[in-house]
């Protein structure tokens, strides 16, 4: 079945560029831009993945991502990124990318978006995966650092399509961005946000309603709200939906608990991401084998599910 799965053409549409930092890439550039990391070595820093909930995950997310310096680091992190998406059959991604998590360390704004570019240009042509980069807002900063990060951004319009939303959810609503939203729009751009992982539903109707979004990333708390449910079926709105993600966060206590299916079942136009799978045990390969293991999706259930993600493409 995982050759089945692994041929399957695929979209990603829900990926953390510096989320799929691999242990043995994190200590190249750690070596190559002289920082001591506070592991000993990949095994120490891969036994430091066990985490009880997403804000255990993101401290040790933004340690990490303190190798990233230069240009080079980050299209060494895309390229790597674009291969494994090669060796699944991943024909099309919409990687997210947080510059906050950059500009906040003193990492010049165009040297990651430039890095990140010149590898998703060489995946279209050396590769042939399409693709569109999201450039997401840290959900816990206050919405003038959103603000700024826009305007930083905008000399490069031409680089992103879309903006998103992400990082600490609990807390932090999507009404928080309303107004960075707005002007986000008014530049063209498209817009998706992190709702219902850990927050609750009222944040999926934020999302949809204040921030206009065109999809919604992860998704899954939406299935306590039935009037929201309905809503999701009837505009067809997508969920960018990360199984292994949402059990190592403990969102779902085990794969078995997933409401994946029983939302495809329903209607809900769900797709399989990864999410940052450098952290969470496997790529969008991985993600669908764990469904057939533990759920017993089937083969047609896997072809909808990858039609799914590629219909609900916003990159083209």
């Amino acid at each position: 079945m995982r050759d089945w799965l692994n041929n399957l053409p695929k979209a990603e549409l829900h990926l953390h560029l510096e989320g799929s930092l691999e242990p043995e890439l994190m200590f190249r550039l750690a070596e190559r831009n002289k920082i001591v990391l506070p592991w000993r070595d990949v095994e120490a820093l891969r036994s430091a993945y066990d985490f009880n909930n997403l804000q255990e995950f993101l401290d040790l997310y933004y340690a990490g991502a303190d190798v990233l310096r230069t240009e080079q680091d980050f299209y060494d992190l895309t390229w790597a990124y674009l291969q494994k998406c090669e060796e699944q059959n991943v024909v099309h991604t919409e990687p997210f990318f947080d510059p906050q998590t950059h500009t906040a360390r003193g990492v010049p704004f165009e040297a990651a978006l430039e890095g990140i570019s010149a590898a998703l240009a060489d995946g279209r042509e050396l590769l042939g995966i399409s693709s569109g980069l999201i450039l997401s807002f840290l959900r816990h900063l206050p919405e003038e650092d959103a603000f700024k990060t826009l305007e930083q951004a905008l000399p490069y319009r031409d680089a992103f399509f879309a903006v998103g939303l992400d990082s600490s959810e609990v807390g932090h609503p999507p009404s928080k961005f309303q107004r960075v939203f707005d002007k986000a729009r008014g530049e063209g751009l498209l817009a998706v946000a992190h709702a219902g992982e850990e927050g609750p539903p009222e944040y999926i109707w934020e999302a949809l309603d204040l921030l206009k979004v065109s999809r919604i990333d992860h998704g899954v708390r939406a299935a306590e709200d039935p009037r929201l449910i309905a809503r999701l079926i009837e505009e067809q709105i997508p969920l960018t939906v990360c199984p292994l993600s949402n059990t190592r966060l403990k969102v779902f206590g085990h794969m078995r608990e997933h409401n994946i299916l029983q939302l495809l079942e329903q209607g809900v136009k769900v797709t399989v991401n990864s999410d940052d799978p450098a952290y969470f045990g496997g790529y969008v390969t991985e993600n669908f084998l764990a469904l057939h293991e533990h759920l017993g999706m089937d083969e047609a259930q896997a072809r909808r599910l990858a039609q799914n993600s590629l219909d609900a493409r916003l990159a083209f």
